[in-house]
């Protein structure tokens, strides 16, 4: 089968399928992409395009996202056309995500072939993101930009045969008319090679001996250390968590940039705004922020750790959250309606309230105090994420059938 997928940051979400497709050696799979330089996936032919318009900065904000989004969309459909008339390539189907606008004109270039768009969220005024944190209350003009920056996944309901959202919580997001153009799946995740290893060890520079399972570490991981992913909540359950437990150390893994929302206005970002806020209440020797890590080493750290947090507003579930239930970890998460689809208090993790750093720090305390008493919770975690979210015997397949679905060439790909 020949396959187009499209996603401006390759491998995007489709990290795990399109290894998996390349590793079967029986399509033609082609990835087209912003990303510079690209990742080299053996048997992947990768394309590179670049937005035709970008909107300036100061832009009319109402129009900003469109007007981005049809650059990207334009620019990805210049890329198509060339590959159909300059290299005669007509894919069987395409998969690519709609939050862009990639996806925008991708039917007048190839009308009758069919898509599958990936959508992620659809911004409302309550019950999301937008007006979540006290602190950081919505603008008298947060219902007007939450319907502009809508205007892109209502353009591409069209441009689309078929929708995939990866959780229920995301497809509700979204009006009730999209949902019959919707199936629900995730993403998927290895468990068979995401585990938990008894005797995993990890060497910091500031420490004489590599950290090991006998040590009371607790860990963060977030993409970027940000608000939506409740970095200042974990930040301010430190001081309580370190005067309880005095020997305990916290690995942080995350960029200091921004990925959702306004990025702070401390020159050392939302990181710095909180040792600032925080001072002398932290011990600093105790705090280890890694930054953005190799993926081996992210493995290392949940693996070590007897309590991994789960910080987050009401918004896309991470995939970070179902590979840590993967590995067995002890999950304290927020309780919010996303995360509630994953973890079930008392079940298979720990919920908190996000506005209450006090809460945070109880309950990580119980945990670092007494793991054997809520080892369990990490093994029903790892059950659950099997069960629901194992790329290879829940996910694939039924994005397998999906796509078969679809294709009208007689090309078919084979079930796992």
């Amino acid at each position: 089968m020949k396959i187009l997928f499209v996603h401006h940051n390759m491998p995007g979400q489709y990290r795990e399928m399109i290894q998996w497709l390349a590793a079967q050696k029986q399509h033609d799979l082609v990835f087209l992409t912003q990303k510079d330089p690209p990742p080299k996936i053996k048997g992947v032919t990768t394309v590179r395009y670049k937005a035709h318009h970008k909107a300036e900065k100061d832009a009319y904000g109402l129009s900003k996202v469109w007007e981005d989004a049809t650059g990207y969309g334009y620019g990805a459909a210049r890329a198509m056309r060339k590959l159909k008339l300059e290299h005669n390539y007509t894919p069987d189907i395409i998969l690519g995500h709609t939050g862009w606008g990639e996806l925008l004109f991708t039917k007048d270039v190839w009308p009758d072939v069919p898509v599958i768009g990936f959508f992620e969220y659809f911004y409302n005024n309550d019950g999301g993101i937008v007006g979540f944190d006290p602190e950081r209350p919505p603008s008298e003009e947060s219902d007007f930009l939450n319907r502009a920056r809508n205007v892109v996944p209502l353009s591409s309901f069209d441009s689309v045969d078929l929708g995939v959202v990866p959780t229920h919580w995301q497809k509700n997001t979204y009006p009730s008319y999209f949902h019959k153009k919707f199936y629900c799946c995730h993403d998927g995740v290895r468990t068979d090679l995401l585990k938990a290893d008894p005797d995993v060890e990890i060497s910091l520079g500031r420490l004489d001996k590599p950290l090991t399972r006998d040590d009371e570490v607790f860990t963060f991981m977030a993409r970027n250390l940000e608000r939506a992913r409740g970095f200042h909540v974990l930040m301010r359950a430190l001081p309580q968590i370190q005067a309880e437990r005095p020997n305990a150390r916290v690995l942080i893994i995350g960029g200091n940039g921004s990925s959702y929302g306004k990025k702070s206005t401390h020159p050392g970002g939302l990181r710095g705004e909180m040792e600032e806020e925080l001072g002398t209440r932290v011990d600093w020797s105790r705090v280890h922020f890694l930054g953005k890590v190799p993926y081996d080493t992210y493995q290392k750290v949940i693996q070590i750790s007897r309590c991994h947090l789960y910080l987050t507003m009401p918004f896309v579930l991470s995939w970070s959250c179902i590979e840590a239930m993967s590995m067995g970890a002890t999950m304290v998460a927020t309780d919010v309606a996303p995360v509630r689809e994953a973890i079930t208090h008392g079940k298979t993790g720990l919920l908190i309230d996000f506005h209450d750093p006090s809460h945070l720090a109880d309950q990580v305390v119980k945990v670092l105090a007494n793991p054997e008493d809520y080892a369990h919770l990490g093994v029903a975690a790892r059950k659950h994420a099997i069960k629901h979210y194992d790329f290879l015997t829940r996910c694939l397949p039924m994005h397998i059938n999906r796509i078969n679905a679809l294709v009208k060439t007689g090309a078919k790909i084979s079930l796992p």
